[in-house]
């Protein structure tokens, strides 16, 4: 008995070994290692080939519309309350028009923004929207290209990608109760796909991207001298930082060593560039969710706001889909110079000013009733 199974055993084993060298599907795919730090440190990007060739396919950006002639007449003299894109000419902002609608609403069309009785009127929730969007995609492309959107820029298909509502957005998570005698789960312990189906805390999006304010030190938990000099932060801090970290990664569709150097994560001066672009982007989050997503809570109708009553808001996901570099790096403002920097017109008797926009000295408009 022992002698047959001996037999059968170096056959199943022999068969194993040629079928894993030989047989399709048994050796792993081609892959594609991109070395992003200091050699020796192990700090490369690795994809399959085919990985990467369908992330590449899934971030194309669309062709840019016909050049318009900018002479003419202005489209605040041609149209109705136009309280943004007043300066450009009218033919400019008709491409502009059917860039956004391919970009956002191809199905739906113009109506899904206007009112077909009445083009100018604010009837729409979803024009009052657009127009402080559009003022959002300006202030990205002025006050963040320095430091974080470089010449590459924004559109509104960086994040819409033909949908209405971008797909990567996210809402505020209530506490979840943890039991009869716990009253809540600390923000975990629930599979969440925003921190990688860990049980990391779920509710990071909350701690690191909602306000401008958020203390500096909010990321860093580890010690910067062999003993503590001052009370160090509990562990629940680290935990978040493990969270908002795998979050990142995948965003970006790359691992830790993308901006971080294996030796230290901490140091900064053996960090990648990518580190710095990665921390000026996390400021960028914040300040657009709290200077343009949060004022328009009274906007939204109730349908379109979270369970916890607030808008939807950005993520490094929203523009990035799992990419590095949003639409593969393709200069997507070049075209659409009109979104590279606030267009507004003050003077224009479209509304009641309130607030400058953020990064400007421009007043933001409120809009005009029907």
């Amino acid at each position: 008995m022992k002698t047959i199974l001996a037999v059968a055993g170096g056959a199943l084993a022999l068969f194993l070994t040629i079928a894993m060298f030989g047989g399709a599907g048994w050796t792993h795919p081609p892959m594609a290692v991109k070395q992003t730090g200091f050699r020796g440190t192990g700090m490369d990007l690795i994809r399959t080939r085919a990985g990467n060739e369908a992330l590449s396919a899934a971030n194309v950006a669309p062709a840019p519309a016909d050049p318009a002639d900018a002479g003419g007449d202005k489209a605040s003299a041609v149209y109705e309350n136009v309280q943004v894109l007043g300066d450009l000419s009218a033919e400019q902002f008709n491409r502009l028009m059917v860039s956004i609608t391919e970009w956002v609403a191809p199905q739906q069309g113009c109506t899904y923004c206007h009112s077909t009785e009445n083009m100018a009127s604010d009837e729409l929730y979803q024009k009052r929207v657009a127009r402080r969007m559009l003022q959002m995609t300006q202030t990205i492309n002025s006050s963040w290209k320095e430091n974080h959107v470089h010449e590459a820029g924004v559109t509104c298909y960086t994040c819409h990608r033909g949908n209405p509502v971008p797909a990567n957005i996210w809402f505020d998570r209530p506490i979840q109760g943890g039991g009869r005698f716990i009253a809540r789960n600390n923000s975990q312990n629930l599979a969440s796909a925003e921190v990688g189906n860990t049980s990391l805390p779920y509710d990071v999006y909350q701690a690191f991207y909602q306000h401008k304010d958020t203390s500096e030190d909010a990321v860093r938990v580890n010690g910067t001298t062999v003993l503590p000099e001052t009370k160090g932060k509990p562990i629940q801090d680290a935990e978040k930082t493990f969270a908002i970290m795998i979050s990142m990664s995948q965003s970006l569709g790359v691992n830790c060593t993308f901006c971080h150097n294996t030796r230290s994560v901490a140091q900064w001066d053996t960090s990648t560039p990518n580190r710095v672009h990665a921390w000026y982007g996390i400021r960028m989050v914040r300040d657009l969710n709290q200077d343009f997503m949060e004022p328009l809570t009274s906007t939204f109708p109730r349908n379109r706001l979270g369970a916890m009553g607030d808008v939807p808001k950005i993520n490094c996901a929203t523009c990035h889909n799992g990419a590095n570099k949003p639409l593969n790096g393709a200069n997507v403002i070049g075209p659409y110079p009109e979104l590279s920097h606030p267009t507004i017109e003050a003077s224009l008797p479209t509304g009641e000013a309130k607030d400058p926009i953020p990064g400007t000295n421009t007043p933001a408009l409120k809009p005009s009733k029907p």
